[in-house]
């Protein structure tokens, strides 16, 4: 079965001169029914391909090569009417901040019952989503809810149509740490329920040890490592996986590494390896050609040397 949603060279840049490279030749493949996770730092294209996925990206974004699919459909292809019940009917989407996400002047009711398509079976919508009073919920204003329960409410209009794919951008990343599992929780059941695919774009690897069944580790606009989530946090092949693991290490008795130098900003397709600068694996291939995801101990990784074991620590 082919997967249902596929990137394939995906380049995406933003501004016409001086341009700025979001993607540049992403490869993925997101699978029915699992939990695929995108973790990087900031700036390294999660929310540019996961934003792809429904074309919502800023006017300012082009396409400049490659393609990226749901269902063998070229999102890129589709018209008006097309694009609209793609994002209706078979994509979800939460996002980071759920107070931005509402509409501050609607009523929450109101809100879910147009993401439903219909009046009836607001409450019940709202209680799958273990929101306790779900018509005092229906009555009340975003403003009038707190972080925790109007990201509930967002999660519960992303799967209210029974999509394919629900993509949430650090779906917990404004909610305090008391409530964040409570919501990934949730989350992670409704997925399960409707058997959705769920693409989580985190900072949070704990989170996704947690929660994904397999990460995509993004860096200079494409996965560098992909793979099953045990494998790559737990033997990690790429030096930057490894990078980042030290960085975020949480463990008692652990130091956190940070990573030395900063992340690219491209303005032109890269040629090279993009970690390189920062790489202590650096050699001249690195700086010459720019390696390629290919087969390494269960997983695909873009490392010259991961499969001759220099990229292990």
């Amino acid at each position: 079965m082919s997967a249902l949603i596929e990137a394939r060279d995906l380049t995406i840049a933003y501004g016409a001169r001086d341009a700025a490279y979001a993607l540049d030749g992403a490869e993925l493949t997101v699978e029915r029914d699992e939990t695929l996770a995108l973790v990087g730092e900031s700036g390294s294209g999660k929310t540019t391909l996961g934003m792809a996925m429904g074309r919502l990206l800023p006017r300012a974004a082009r396409q400049e090569a490659g393609d990226l699919s749901v269902e063998g459909r070229s999102v890129f292809a589709l018209n008006d009417a097309e694009l609209r019940a793609l994002r209706r009917d078979k994509l979800g989407f939460v996002f980071q901040n759920p107070m931005t996400a509402l509409d501050p002047t609607m009523r929450v009711g109101r809100q879910v019952a147009l993401a439903l398509g219909r009046r009836d079976g607001v409450s019940d919508l709202l209680a799958r989503v273990e929101l306790d009073d779900p018509e005092r919920v229906m009555r009340s204003f975003p403003h009038q809810l707190s972080g925790g329960m109007a990201q509930r409410v967002v999660i519960g209009m992303a799967i209210a149509r029974r999509p394919l794919v629900v993509v949430a951008d650090e779906p917990t990343a404004s909610l305090d740490a008391s409530v964040r599992e409570r919501v990934m929780a949730t989350l992670g059941r409704l997925r399960a329920e409707t058997r959705a695919s769920l693409v989580l774009l985190s900072h949070d690897l704990r989170m996704v040890a947690r929660h994904a069944q397999r990460v995509a580790v993004m860096y200079g606009g494409r996965p560098v490592e992909t793979g099953p989530v045990a494998t790559v946090l737990g033997d990690p092949a790429h030096p930057y996986t490894r990078a980042l693991l030290r960085a975020g290490a949480e463990t008692p008795g652990t130091r956190r590494e940070p990573i030395a130098g900063s992340p690219p900003v491209l303005n032109r397709p890269a040629t090279f390896c993009a970690f390189a600068p920062r790489c202590a694996l650096r050699r001249p291939v690195c700086d010459e050609t720019r390696p390629q995801l290919r087969p390494v101990g269960g997983r695909l990784v873009a490392c010259h040397f991961a499969q001759e074991g220099l990229a292990t620590p």
